[in-house]
Formats: C-alpha cells, sequence, structure tokens
C-alpha cells in the first residue's frame, strides 16, 4: 500500500511539473521585441545648449520650463558623480533587458490584451522610492538611480528599504507595478482584505517571475524568509487569537501591512520579525486558494477576499 501510495505522489508531482513546463515553454515562444531608451545617458550626454532638441524628444519628462534647473542639473558635480555612478553598473543593460523581456513575454501569456512591446526607458531621478519602476501600456520607466545596491555611498535610507536597491529588483518592482494596477483594491478595510490583496499581487508575481526568489517577489532577505516560515503558524496564531483579522483598525496596516523594519506583534521578538508579514501570510492563503480550487487566474483576481479565505483550505506549516 506504502507503494502505491508513493508512485501516485509520484505520479501528481510529475503531471504538475509537466504542466508548468508545457506553459513555461509556450510563454518562451512568444514574440517580444525590446526597445531601450537610455534617457539616463541622453540627458547627461547632451550639451546644456542643446537642452530644448531633448526636450523636443522626450517632452513627457519636462513638465518644468525651469530650463536653468534643467541646465543645472546637467553641470551639477554631485549630478554628474552620480551619473557615472549609475555607467558604472549599467553601461550594458543587456541582462537587465533579457529578465524584463521574459517579464513581458509572462505579462502576454496571461494577459493577452496587454500591449507587449512597450518601451523600456531609464531615467535618474530624485532618488523617489515611490517611482522607482513604473509600468505602463507604452513605457516601462525604470530609476537606475536606485538600483546600485543597497550599500550604495548615495543612499541615506533605512535598511528595511535600501535592502530592494539591487538590480535584481528591476523586475520584481515592474511585476509590482503591473500587478496593482491589474489588482482592484480591497473593498474593505479589515486586516483580512488588505492580507488577501497583498497575497494576490504576490501569488501574481509567481506567474509573471517564476525564477525569481520569494525573498526578490516580497522583498525580503533569504533570512526573513526563512523566519516567516518556521514562525508562520505562530503568527497565524496570534492574528486569531487576537481577532485581528476582521478587525478595521486603520493601525494595523502600519503594524502588518506596510514596508517597516519589522512588524508589531508587541512582544520581545518584534525586532527579529520581518516587516509585512500580513503580506506575507496573505500570499500563503492564496496560495492555497489556488492550488485548491479549479479557478481561472481572472476569477481568482476578482474573487472577494472572504471567499478566498473561506475556500483557501490554508493550514499554517506546524513548527
Amino acid at each position: 500500500m506504502k507503494n502505491y501510495l508513493i508512485l501516485f505522489i509520484f505520479f501528481i508531482v510529475l503531471t504538475s511539473c509537466d504542466k508548468k513546463n508545457k506553459t513555461e515553454k509556450a510563454i518562451e515562444n512568444i514574440p517580444i521585441s525590446i526597445d531601450v531608451d537610455r534617457f539616463d545617458q541622453a540627458f547627461f550626454e547632451t550639451k546644456p545648449e542643446d537642452l530644448q532638441s531633448l526636450k523636443n524628444k522626450y517632452p513627457y519628462f519636462f513638465s518644468s520650463n525651469d530650463d536653468a534647473a534643467w541646465k543645472e542639473r546637467m553641470t551639477d558635480p554631485q549630478w554628474r558623480d552620480l551619473y557615472n555612478e549609475v555607467q558604472k553598473k549599467y553601461k550594458n543593460f543587456d541582462s537587465e533587458s533579457a529578465s524584463i523581456a521574459e517579464l513581458l513575454k509572462h505579462i502576454k501569456f496571461y494577459f493577452p490584451e496587454t500591449k507587449a512591446n512597450p518601451k523600456i526607458i531609464t531615467v535618474i531621478g530624485d532618488m523617489d522610492n515611490d517611482m522607482k519602476a513604473i509600468y505602463t501600456d507604452s513605457l516601462l520607466i525604470v530609476s537606475l538611480e536606485l538600483y546600485l545596491g543597497k550599500d550604495h555611498k548615495y543612499y541615506d535610507y533605512p535598511a528595511y528599504i535600501k535592502k530592494n536597491f539591487e538590480s535584481e529588483q528591476i523586475v520584481s518592482d515592474l511585476a509590482q507595478d503591473f500587478a496593482e494596477r491589474k489588482i482592484a483594491p480591497p473593498r474593505d478595510k479589515t486586516l483580512l482584505s488588505q492580507m488577501i490583496y497583498n497575497g494576490k499581487i504576490l501569488y501574481l508575481k509567481d506567474l509573471l517571475i517564476p525564477s525569481a526568489t520569494d525573498a526578490q517577489k516580497i522583498g525580503y532577505t533569504s533570512e526573513e524568509i526563512v523566519w516567516s516560515e518556521e514562525n508562520e503558524n505562530y503568527m497565524w496564531r496570534y492574528f486569531i487569537e487576537n481577532k485581528l483579522l476582521f478587525d478595521t483598525s486603520s493601525k494595523l496596516a502600519n503594524r502588518f501591512i506596510n514596508p517597516a523594519p519589522f512588524s508589531k506583534f508587541y512582544l520581545e521578538i518584534d525586532n527579529e520579525t520581518p516587516g509585512s508579514v500580513g503580506r506575507w501570510i496573505g500570499w500563503q492563503i492564496v496560495r492555497s486558494y489556488a492550488k485548491n480550487n479549479d479557478v481561472s487566474l481572472e476569477t481568482l483576481l476578482q474573487t472577494d477576499s472572504k471567499e478566498i479565505f473561506d475556500n483557501s483550505k490554508y493550514k499554517p506549516r506546524k513548527e
């Protein structure tokens, strides 16, 4: 009997892998044309007296008509140094372009109506962490100054933010921005709805960037992933015992959803926790729902958070 069970499990795993391989093979054959426009290079290699020609070519990057300010940026020693630092790391953008092409293929497979070949534009911006990578139908904008490596001299950010200033996060951030545009925000303010909403985003990233690690998808270190896996049951019990899932307190987002140096259980172990553990658990719930329900991706993304929770058969890992 035991041998039959082992063979059955092996068959299920093999069938699942074969289905996944067929999907990935189909995705590989989707034609994608990558067009990368290095605005960062164009801007800093243009002479101040030729600024108008640059504005004519890239009107969407010059909302301000203060030409003196733009010319000053072109020649300012600190801006020039930042440009040189970006060029050291991204003189060649081929590797990143290839990864973005893979993302676009996956997007086209799962969302056929989406434009397949938007232009990629690299820029050097104002160190705005909320504008790292932007996905639109026609343009993908990547702010290279925020992907120089977490220990770069120019970063005056907390460690929990700048840990994601690595080149590997470019594709993850583009996938994040795409997912946020595709998935409707929560219909209510319960913690569970916020968890499931973020879980849907991360589940979609599972499909769009399958070669990325879980750490890259959620913006954790590998150690934070391990901590979350080892303490999943404890965290879940905490949410249940404190009746937090259907609580609508505005404080819960800052405690468990929003980026933070750590999550706030108000326990001695808080400093050991990664931030945003509510997103991580929401991810596991959505994964469990997808595994245990035969629904299309479109249906899953539109399904109410409580329905997902009720039918997910989610069981946290035992300690």
